[in-house]
Parts: structure tokens; C-alpha cells; sequence
């Protein structure tokens, strides 16, 4: 695709020309820089807006102020689906966000975040920075003139929020549910009406029945959005985020006119910040679901029928984008490195914790 071509036809490319008084691109004082930091976070959701601080904030300490990172949340300077266009165009220099919201500009942007029966956190950064994710990200992003790396991961998500109970496959046919990216397509497959909405939207839409369920993170994030005030009904597992990387992407212009120490600082940063906001999400899960469950909340597990379903429809997803040979060549690399990774990982520490579960109690 060529980046000329997309931002001629993208929406903020086309509005540019009208928004360029809201919206003038950045000028760089002599010596210090500042960058704005658009993000697909409302402020305060719980971990993923604590992901866009933390880099921020890390960036600009390491640098001793010299790279200062003015963060702007979803809605203060653009929206939350609207930060892609925003750095690609050059009206904003980073972005923080779920690349999975941005399989419209290329499906290959699925992988830096999660597809469905993919890698978890850990297969994620085995692939990320060992067997070619990291290149292939660059390759992506070269498309549409961004840098990006890494920067944040919430672990595995829940199944989600749901008003009944989910007792086979045919459920799913007509239900409304927010899921995003291609476990979002999946859904489509079996007759959900798969809603695309950023977190700060999703308690009201809920809430007023404009959804009949949702995913978002896991037992923390989303005790802290309330979804337990509108529905007790909780699917603990799911199949569509095993392991939901974050990203922090500059735009590449502006990237490469940076020095190489401040390449490096967004760089370590980014990676700092995947392994903390990580932590974050896990350290917190359990005891939140304790709390959960102890607020009434009847936390539950699909039946295989679904399972299969779901493994069905996301192969028949993925298959629907083997034709473009970028999302065929991240596919494959991805699919590769997780088999590889998790052949030790069955064999070691999953065995190890079915073992210390069991002499433990």
C-alpha cells in the first residue's frame, strides 16, 4: 500500500486541510523537543491509560527533559480510533493504542496486538524480539510512515460480560457484543453483531442495553470500568487476546530526525514499559476476582461447543487475509515462533504448574 495513496483517501488526510488550525503540526524548539502523545485511552481506564503515563513519563526522565512527551488522551486533541491517521499525517508524533483497532489500514496490524487462538504474553515477546515480530512490525509500519515498537500487555483477556448466560454457538446469532479486531470478525462469523467502540464508551453502552455484551481486559480493568454493576454473568476465558500486546508508534519522519540516544531511550522505554503493565494486569487480576465473585458475580467457562465454534470461525478469519502476502508473512512467522515456544513451555513451566498445584493444594 502506498502511504501517499492512503493518506489521500484516509479520513483525517482529507479533513486536514480543515482541521489545520485544531490541529497545526508540531514545532520544535532548538535543542529540547517536546511530542504529543495521542492515545486510544480514555484518561484513566485502568492499566491502558497507566501504559501511555508510564512510556511517557519514562521517556522524558530518561532524557533528562531534553524528549519531553506531552501525553493527550482519547478526545483531547483527536479521538481514540482517530490516532492512527493522526501520526501517519503528521498532526500528532505518537501514538499509544491497541494496533488491533487499526486492522482497516492492514490486517497484519492484528498480530502486534492478538489474534485469536494466538500467542500469549510471553510466546509474544519470545516472537517480538527473537524470531522476527519486531522486524515485521518496522516492515508494517514502513507502509504507512510510522516506527513503532512494543509498550504494554494486559495478559490474557476474559471471555467477557454477558446479559444470559451463553449455552451453545447458536447464542451468538444476533447478539450485540463489543469485540474489536479479528476475534471481533470471528464473532461476526456465528451471527453476533460485533460492535467496535473505544473503553471509555463501553459502561454506557452496556449499561443502556445498546450492547447486550462485552469484552475489555480481565478481572481487574474491568471491575474498575463497573461492568459487575450492570450484569453478574462473567466468562473468565477467552479466545480472542491470549496475550494483548500494546504499541507505541512514532511517526517516522519525526523519528528519524531524532538523535539515536533518544531513538534508543523510545526504544528501552517501550520495552519497559510492555514488562511493567504486564505485571500490573496479573498482580492485580486475582484479587479482583475474588472481590468479584464475592459481589455475586457467577464467573463461568464456554462449553467446548463454543470453543470449537470460535477455533472454526477465527480459522476461516484468518484465512479470509492469506492473500496478502504481508499478513501471509507475519501469519506464518508468528505461527511458527508460537509452536516453537510453546512446545518448552507445555513441557516446563505449565507442567511444572500443574504439579505444584497439585502437590499444594
Amino acid at each position: 500500500m502506498d502511504r501517499r495513496k492512503f493518506l489521500k483517501t484516509s479520513a483525517l488526510g482529507g479533513a486536514a486541510a480543515a482541521t489545520t488550525g485544531a490541529l497545526a503540526a508540531p514545532a520544535y524548539a532548538q535543542g529540547n523537543r517536546t511530542l504529543t502523545l495521542v492515545t486510544t485511552w480514555g484518561r484513566g481506564l485502568a492499566g491502558v491509560h497507566d501504559a501511555a503515563e508510564r512510556v511517557a513519563t519514562t521517556i522524558t526522565e530518561m532524557s533528562g527533559g531534553s524528549l519531553t512527551i506531552d501525553l493527550k488522551a482519547a478526545g483531547e486533541l483527536v479521538g481514540a480510533f482517530e490516532v492512527f491517521d493522526a501520526v501517519t499525517a503528521g498532526q500528532a508524533d505518537m501514538y499509544h493504542g491497541a494496533d488491533y483497532y487499526f486492522v482497516g489500514q492492514h490486517p497484519g496490524y492484528a498480530f502486534f496486538t492478538a489474534v485469536p487462538f494466538g500467542m500469549t504474553a510471553q510466546e509474544l515477546v519470545n516472537w517480538y524480539y527473537f524470531d522476527g515480530g519486531m522486524e515485521l512490525h518496522d516492515e508494517l509500519g514502513q507502509i504507512f510512515g510510522l516506527k513503532s515498537f512494543l509498550a504494554g500487555n494486559t495478559g490474557a483477556q476474559a471471555g467477557g460480560w454477558f446479559a444470559n448466560e451463553i449455552s451453545g454457538p447458536e447464542d451468538f446469532n444476533g447478539l450485540k457484543f463489543r469485540m474489536p479486531g479479528l476475534g471481533g470478525k470471528a464473532l461476526g462469523k456465528l451471527g453476533a453483531s460485533v460492535q467496535n467502540l473505544p473503553g471509555s464508551e463501553v459502561y454506557q453502552a452496556l449499561a443502556s442495553g445498546a450492547i447486550d455484551g462485552t469484552e475489555w481486559i480481565g478481572p481487574w480493568a474491568d471491575e474498575k470500568a463497573g461492568f459487575q454493576e450492570i450484569t453478574k454473568t462473567y466468562y473468565a476465558a477467552g479466545f480472542h487476546e491470549p496475550g494483548a500486546g500494546l504499541s507505541l508508534a512514532t511517526n517516522r519522519e519525526v523519528f528519524d530526525s531524532l538523535s539515536p540516544e533518544h531513538q534508543r531511550i523510545i526504544e528501552i522505554a517501550s520495552g519497559e514499559c510492555h514488562q511493567w503493565n504486564l505485571a500490573q494486569f496479573l498482580s492485580n487480576n486475582g484479587s479482583a476476582l475474588q472481590r468479584l465473585q464475592s459481589s455475586g458475580v457467577k464467573v463461568m467457562e464456554f462449553p467446548d461447543s463454543v470453543w470449537d465454534a470460535f477455533g472454526a470461525a477465527s480459522r476461516e478469519v484468518l484465512d479470509e487475509n492469506m492473500g496478502d502476502d504481508l499478513f501471509k508473512k507475519i501469519h506464518d512467522s508468528a505461527m511458527a515462533s508460537m509452536k516453537s515456544s510453546s512446545g518448552w513451555l507445555k513441557q516446563s513451566s505449565t507442567a511444572y504448574v500443574a504439579q505444584r498445584d497439585r502437590v499444594l493444594g
